[in-house]
């Protein structure tokens, strides 16, 4: 499922797929072992490793989505049929969802700011990674992503917080390109070319 094109060409047109165009198949266990392996390539300062990865697969999504439902219903009791459903198949719209969970924490030499960032740099490398294997991909961070109440289901502990959840499958559809910011509306220029 690899593609062979140059690292620069995909930057080129790089691109995320919503989470409900996904579909099977997913990554095999061999592949997504694959994918985890190159996206753990980061940036680390100090080799903290401030991260840890959460992979939900196969029926234990359903069940997930069931919980979180619960959740959600708890808070807004009055959702419509259509929000019922978005919540039940939360983690069901891709056959893959990771988890990229920072333990960032206070260090006596390395700024949390920077284990922090670690972590946003893994959830790209996950995209990256997911596309180099074929794959589509999506980080999406949801509402219980900040919700502490969600975090037992979810397999987070009380001092972790959520980077993302990375959706990883395949899709039919294509990839449509978006807006992108003109480099003269977010460039500073300092100094004179070479």
């Amino acid at each position: 499922m690899t593609q062979n094109i140059s690292l620069r060409d995909y930057l080129a047109v790089r691109r995320s797929i919503p989470a409900f165009q996904m579909r099977d198949p997913g990554p095999s266990k061999a592949e997504l072992e694959e994918i985890l392996r190159l996206a753990v390539r980061v940036p680390d300062h100090g080799k903290l490793a401030p991260w840890r990865l959460v992979v939900y697969r196969g029926a234990e999504r359903a069940r997930i989505g069931e919980e979180l439902l619960k959740l959600r219903l708890a808070i807004e009791p009055e959702l419509s049929a259509e929000l019922i459903e978005v919540e039940r198949s939360r983690f069901t719209r891709a056959p893959v969802v990771i988890a990229v969970v920072s333990r960032a924490a206070p260090h006596v030499k390395i700024p949390e700011w920077e284990q922090i960032m670690s972590a946003g740099a893994l959830c790209m490398n996950l995209l990256v990674s997911a596309n180099a294997h074929g794959y589509v991909a999506n980080w999406l961070t949801e509402w219980f992503a900040y919700d502490n109440r969600a975090y037992p289901l979810l397999g987070i502990g009380d001092n972790e917080k959520v980077a993302g959840f990375i959706h990883i499958g395949s899709s039919d559809f294509p990839a449509v390109e978006r807006p992108r910011p003109e480099l003269a509306d977010i460039v500073t220029w300092v100094g004179e070319a070479e």
